[in-house]
C-alpha cells in the first residue's frame, strides 16, 4: 500500500524529491518504493528524465490506483471488524419451538448492535442440524440434544416442557386432571420416527397404556395444532409449538408427564468459531438462562407455568 501512494504521489507532484518531502521518506526509500512496485508488477511505471512521465502501463496503474487503495482500506478495516467480532457471517441452526418464539427476538438485537454481521438461518431437526455441523456447513446449532455423536459436543441450556393439546369438544378436555393411562385408544398425531420428542413419547406411552393407540405422522411440529383443530387428532408437544391455543383448541397438563427435550448449544468439537459467532452464543446463552424467554405474550393456566 505505501508503494501504490508513494507512486501516486510521485505522479501528482512530478518529482521524486517533492513526493519524498510530502511523505516525510528519505529520497531513496521514495527510489526504492517504486523499483519495487515496478518489479512486483514486472512493468516499467516512470519514465525517468527531466520530466517524469507515465508509460502506457503506468497510465493504466495510476488510473486504477485510488480504487486499488480504497479495496485494501475495505479490506483491513473488514478484517479488523472480523477479529472484533465486528463482522463477518454466521451461520446458525436451530429447531423448533426456538427457531420461530425465542431466536427472532435474540437476532433482532444482535443486527442492531453489529449490523456488519451477516446471518444464514437454517431450521431443522437435531438429527439434521448435527450433520450440518459434521458437514461444516454450519457454524453452530441450538437444538434439542442430537444422538450421542463422537464430533459434536452438547451444551445444555433450556428445559421445554410439554402438555396435550385437543379439541375443545374432545372428552379428555373436560377432565380436571388427566394421566398418561387416560389416553387408551387416543389418535395421536407425531413428528416423524427419528424425531427424538417422539421417541421419548411412545416410550412413555408404551409404559403407561402398551400400544393401545393409533397415529398419524405430521413432519412439522408446528402444524400439529391445525390438524388438532381439525379433530384429526391430539397432540403431545412443547408447550412453546402450541401456544397460543388456537381457536376450537385446548391446552391440558398431563399430571405425570415429566420429561421434555433439552434445548442448548450444538457445536462441532475441538473447532474453534469466529469472534461474530462467540458472541451471538453468549447473546443467545444470556436471553435463554438470564430472561427466561419461554412461552412470549401467552399467559398459562397455572397447572401450567413455569416454577
Amino acid at each position: 500500500m505505501r508503494m501504490i501512494k508513494t507512486f501516486q504521489t510521485i505522479v501528482k507532484l512530478g518529482s521524486f524529491q517533492q513526493a519524498a518531502e510530502a511523505l516525510q521518506y528519505s529520497q531513496p526509500a521514495i527510489t526504492l518504493h517504486i523499483q519495487k512496485l515496478e518489479a512486483d508488477l514486472g512493468v516499467k511505471l516512470l519514465d525517468r528524465g527531466k520530466k517524469i512521465k507515465l508509460t502506457e502501463a503506468g497510465k493504466v496503474f495510476f488510473a486504477r490506483a485510488d480504487m486499488l487503495i480504497r479495496e485494501y482500506e475495505y479490506l483491513t478495516n473488514t478484517i479488523s471488524d472480523i477479529q472484533q467480532g465486528q463482522a463477518g457471517i454466521v451461520r446458525i441452526g436451530v429447531s423448533e419451538p426456538t427457531a420461530s418464539h425465542r431466536l427472532p427476538a435474540i437476532l433482532s438485537s444482535f443486527v442492531e448492535q453489529h449490523p456488519k454481521i451477516k446471518l444464514s438461518v437454517r431450521i431443522g431437526d437435531s438429527k439434521l442440524l448435527n450433520e450440518l455441523l459434521i458437514d461444516e456447513q454450519l457454524d453452530f446449532a441450538i437444538c434439542p440434544s442430537p444422538e450421542t455423536s463422537l464430533e459434536t459436543e452438547f451444551q445444555p441450556l433450556l428445559f421445554e416442557p410439554m402438555a396435550l393439546l385437543l379439541y375443545q369438544t374432545h372428552p379428555l378436555a373436560q377432565l380436571s386432571e388427566i394421566q398418561l393411562e387416560d389416553l387408551k385408544g387416543q389418535q395421536f398425531l407425531f413428528t416423524p420416527p427419528n424425531c427424538p420428542i417422539r421417541i421419548r413419547i411412545e416410550q412413555l406411552l408404551a409404559e403407561k397404556i402398551n400400544s393401545n393407540y393409533q397415529g398419524i405422522e405430521i413432519s412439522n411440529i408446528r402444524s400439529h395444532k391445525y390438524y388438532v383443530q381439525a379433530k384429526l387428532g391430539i397432540t403431545i408437544a412443547p408447550i412453546a409449538t402450541i401456544c397460543p391455543p388456537i381457536s376450537g383448541t385446548v391446552i391440558q397438563p398431563i399430571a405425570d408427564l415429566n420429561v421434555g427435550p433439552i434445548v442448548g448449544v450444538l457445536r462441532k468439537r475441538n473447532t474453534p468459531l469466529g469472534s461474530a459467532s462467540e458472541k451471538l452464543i453468549l447473546d443467545i446463552q444470556a436471553a435463554l438462562l438470564q430472561n427466561n424467554l419461554y412461552i412470549p405474550e401467552f399467559e398459562l393456566p397455572s397447572q401450567l407455568a413455569m416454577p
